[in-house]
């Protein structure tokens, strides 16, 4: 019986990387995309239990937004699609009414592909965000030293 679980979990798991690897082809192919008509702005804001968002902007050499997609669902079944409203705005520039469409990932989305090219033009680096996994890790060391 145990066996027959492990195996399950086994298939389970190479199902997930094979649909994973057909998600990650998809982005891929929009960002190529995007890339040819300019620089590409990715904002991403991560759901736990609600779904995630990645947003892909291509932007002149004015930051004026020429074309956005978006990618926002839980599953690897989650696709980059056309987003309409953004087109022409200066991306540095956008306001709350241009962003009132929209829910509250893709705003946050947005807004952190805003402070990444903030701070890719002033020369910085992006912060890699910690997993839920490491973050549970510092929390439990941080414990286990104050003790």
């Amino acid at each position: 019986m145990f066996i027959y679980l492990i195996i399950l979990v086994g298939i389970a798991w190479l199902v997930q990387s094979f649909l994973g690897f057909f998600q990650i082809k998809n982005f891929n192919k929009h960002f190529s995309f995007l890339r040819q008509k300019g620089r590409v702005a990715i904002g991403r804001k991560r759901g736990l239990f609600k779904a995630g968002t990645v947003i892909l902007i291509a932007i002149n050499k004015g930051n004026k937004i020429i074309e956005a997609r978006k990618m926002q669902g839980v599953t690897v079944f989650s696709r980059v699609r056309p987003m309409q409203g953004l087109d022409g705005k200066d991306l540095l520039k956008l306001t709350k009414q241009d962003l009132q469409i929209y829910d509250k990932l893709t705003i946050a989305a947005i807004q952190d592909a805003v402070a990444n090219v903030k701070v890719i033009s002033k020369g910085g680096e992006i912060p890699i965000q910690k997993t839920l996994f490491e973050r549970l890790v510092q929390k439990v060391t941080l414990k286990k030293g104050v003790n």
